[in-house]
């Protein structure tokens, strides 16, 4: 049962998002199944609203989409004279002064941290996939610790075939996953990859049958759960640090860490 919801009825209707708290389990929503939940800088900036007024109470995150798709990625509206409504034109951001590079600087730094927060570490986030993720919803779900995939769902990095980059912080992630030479080739080509593919190239770690997804989901979330949250983040931490650690240093914060959850169990011991 859900207890409560993080944003306003109109916050989720102009984001086209919805944010859900049920327990310790927050879910999001890409909520504008109309254009296959396209997001626009609203989407990230409310999504960076939501990660700075977390509820304390929560340790998961999933995120998915409503209908058929998770998402098709940026709304190229964003891209026309108009704009889209209620946001401020993009390319009207574009004047040829030189304010431009530092204006567009401070609005993609701001859309990322809407994709920064899912890596904290007293969280786990997983990424619910059917259907196409498509360049900035394929970088929504590189952002997530798992991704569980419907047998139907297709990745594509589709920036860079627009003229563009990817810009929200996908491209770290996804050469950690799969190695610079299959980064490039799958951003440069900006093919679709399936999930059996997907998994192969271990940008998955679980695909179910597109019947089975909310289910396999469920049970991720309960084994998730299961563990104390405390080591649960504790491990997380020390997982993210241990790529770019050498052993010895490795071998020092697991230490660390060990001896502070130690301490803890000792004083819930005492009482």
């Amino acid at each position: 049962m859900v207890e409560a919801a993080i944003l306003t009825d109109g916050e989720s209707a102009a984001a086209g998002l919805r944010a859900e708290v049920s327990g310790a389990v927050l879910t999001l929503t890409l909520d504008r199944p109309e254009r296959r939940n396209a997001m626009t800088g609203r989407t990230w900036r409310t999504l960076a609203h939501v990660g700075q007024s977390l509820p304390a109470s929560v340790r998961i995150v999933v995120i998915k989409g409503a209908g058929p798709s998770f998402s098709s990625g940026i709304d190229l509206d964003m891209f026309s004279p108009e704009g889209v409504e209620g946001e401020p034109p993009l390319m009207g951001r574009l004047t040829g002064g030189p304010e431009d590079g530092a204006a567009l600087d401070a609005d993609i730094a701001d859309y990322q941290q809407g994709f920064l927060w899912l890596r904290r570490p007293d969280i786990v986030s997983i990424a619910a996939v059917r259907g196409h993720a498509i360049g900035a919803g394929f970088q929504l779900a590189l952002s997530c610790d798992i991704r569980v995939l419907a047998d139907d769902a297709r990745f594509c990095m589709k920036e860079p075939a627009l003229g563009l980059v990817p810009d929200l912080t996908g491209t770290k992630p996804l050469v950690d996953i799969v190695g610079v030479n299959r980064a490039i080739e799958l951003c440069l080509t900006a093919r679709t990859v399936s999930a059996r593919e997907a998994r192969e190239l271990r940008l998955a770690e679980l695909v179910v049958d597109g019947a089975d997804l909310d289910g396999a989901v469920d049970d991720l979330v309960a084994a998730l759960l299961a563990v104390p949250a405390e080591a649960a983040a504790a491990t997380k931490e020390l997982l993210q640090q241990a790529a770019g650690s050498g052993l010895a240093e490795q071998a020092e914060r697991e230490r660390r860490a060990q001896i502070g959850r130690l301490t803890a169990l000792a004083r819930a011991a005492a009482g």
